[in-house]
């Protein structure tokens, strides 16, 4: 495995110099800015570049159903990004006075965003004036055009994904804003319909305080969960939507997060994208999503505390499926090595993995293999996929070097998805394995281990520890600050109830200070190849354990390199 650093220190430095050595390499221009993100109240869709008439013709296509007492129904994904913004603009639409219902498509008979079925069964339940989209559209050309054309129904997209080459021209108005979540373009959708349009609403102060509150804590949610870059905009909502879940008071909530064991946690991407997200996810892959749409929106309490267990439930029973599954598709990898070699891409199709989890079964496959990965399941005369990437390689341009094979596809650089015709299956997988045979080198599928900066232990302090939270919210786009030192072996030891991590005591190989208690979680095999006073180098990040009320610098280790 390579280490790479973009920095290296050599002799003492001051903790702001060091700081602002991790911001420069990061592209950060406005420190201040940066670590005091501006709250999303302050943004608008003028910021993403539409222009005047953009906005006044989403108002005004509003204004007019909202005259005519239409209905509007807003048409969102499954996924916990979707659903969270389906949530934000759904009930925003609500609040303003707008006869507006949501709609979440079934995975298994409709799947992903706009389809025919979807559409036909809007029309006959609700016969809106309007549709609009959340998280998804940007790529549904026929289905916007059946929409418009066949149905008689009016539709405005509000997406962030992969635009392709052709776009749904049939449509309204299109909001697509790649440096967002689904959920962040529809809070800052939302917050512009409220702005134009709270002179006829009743609700004006509650959604001032949602916007300010509810909505940019919701919102934060997808942007977590869908791994956009915490930088710029997104930043802004995430980093004052954590702050806001400690002020939000709605009974959906409290007992998700009472029944998750986090109730009272300050809430930091970690929560939202371990605990909370994988919930709000479960309950879409495994029964209908619209449960958790009703458990964000729900004002019973009652209510609230029975779809917190189920949605509790059925992510438990996502979790033994996805083990169950994961294994299966380990076995089949294994089988496939051919003079100990993986292909370039992993290609793995079943006729029995549930839909609902094979795109956790393409992130387990990546992260032990470190190859994209396309996992398929059939049903129906198609083949229903999710592809998941490693660093450096774009999964959509790469399917649409494909997009003859499939019937549709879609997503991100790291993620997405596709339908195949069964009948075109084999000819499919051959040519995918050829094209990443020619496009992916034995250097892209080598493990890396990215640092920041390769420094002496001996900087290592609490006033570097505090400096760095300042650089809070970590995720993607911002990652916590990653270290690289040479140190010398003082101790080690194993722990854990299963003896599967490793612990350390560690000291600066050039320096007489402290020792410094490190933890390697999972890697106790490298215990017996340890000796006292040995020197290794170590990849870590600087944390801070708290123990009965004493607080001390530790280092969690990423990669221990011998």
């Amino acid at each position: 495995m390579e280490i790479k650093f973009k920095n290296e220190i050599t002799k003492p430095m001051q903790v702001e110099d060091i700081v602002d050595m991790i911001l420069k390499e990061r592209g950060v221009e406005n420190k201040e800015a940066f670590i005091s993100p501006p709250s999303p109240l302050t943004l608008g869709l003028a910021d993403f570049g539409y222009q005047k008439k953009d906005i006044t013709q989403l108002v005004t296509i509003l204004s007019n159903v909202y005259e005519s007492n239409g209905t509007v129904v807003v048409y969102t994904d499954y996924d916990a990004d979707g659903i969270t913004g389906g949530a934000v603009l759904w009930e925003t639409l609500h609040l303003l006075g707008f006869n507006a219902m949501p709609y979440v498509p079934d995975r298994t008979t409709e799947g992903y965003g706009f389809s025919k079925i979807g559409l036909d069964t809007i029309k006959k339940k609700y016969n809106p004036n309007l549709i609009i989209s959340v998280d998804h559209g940007i790529t549904a050309v026929e289905q916007i055009r059946y929409a418009k054309e066949i149905l008689g129904i009016p539709v405005i997209v509000t997406d962030h994904h992969h635009k392709q080459e052709a776009i749904p021209t049939n449509a309204e108005l299109i909001i697509h804003i790649p440096a967002l979540s689904g959920s962040g373009v529809a809070y800052f959708v939302a917050k512009e319909l409220f702005q134009h349009l709270k002179h006829q609403s009743s609700h004006v102060k509650k959604l001032e305080h949602n916007f300010n509150v509810d909505y940019a804590a919701i919102a934060s949610i997808g942007t977590v969960a869908d791994l956009v870059p915490l930088v710029g905009p997104s930043r802004c909502l995430v980093s004052h939507g954590l702050k806001a879940f400690t002020h939000m008071k709605r009974h959906g909530f409290t007992h998700l997060l009472r029944e998750a064991g986090i109730e009272g946690r300050s809430i930091s991407p970690y929560e939202v994208g371990f605990i909370i997200a994988p919930r709000i996810n479960a309950i879409g892959r495994l029964e209908h999503a619209i449960d958790a749409l009703r458990l964000i929106c729900t004002t019973s309490d009652k209510r609230a505390k029975g779809l917190a267990q189920k949605i509790g439930s059925v992510n438990t029973k996502r979790q033994e499926l996805v083990r169950e599954h994961i294994k299966e598709a380990e076995h089949m990898v294994e089988s496939q090595k051919v003079s100990g070699e993986l292909p370039k891409l992993i290609i793995l199709y079943s006729d029995h993995w549930h839909e609902g989890v094979i795109g956790l079964i393409a992130s387990g496959m990546v992260e032990k293999y470190y190859r994209p990965t396309i996992i398929m399941t059939r049903g129906d005369g198609h083949y229903k996929a999710s592809v998941r990437s490693i660093h450096g390689f774009h999964v959509t341009e790469f399917l649409g070097q494909l997009q003859k094979y499939l019937v549709n596809y879609g997503g991100h650089a790291g993620a997405a998805g596709f339908t195949l015709l069964e009948k075109k299956r084999d000819e499919f997988i051959k040519k995918a394995q050829l094209l990443a045979s020619k496009q992916i080198t034995n250097k892209d599928v080598e493990r890396t281990v990215f640092a920041d900066i390769s420094m002496p232990l001996s900087l290592v302090s609490r006033k570097l520890y505090d400096a760095l939270q300042s650089l809070n919210p970590f995720g993607i786009g911002n990652p916590r600050p990653t270290f690289v030192s040479h140190v010398q072996v003082v101790h080690a030891g194993i722990l854990g109830k299963l003896k599967n991590h490793l612990k350390l005591q560690v000291k600066d190989t050039k320096n007489l200070s402290s020792p410094i208690e490190m933890v390697a979680f999972h890697q106790a095999d490298i215990f017996k190849k340890l000796s006292k006073n040995q020197t290794v180098r170590v990849v870590y990040q600087i944390d801070l354990n708290t123990w009965n009320g004493h607080e001390t610098l530790q280092g969690l280790v990423k990669h221990i390199e011998l």
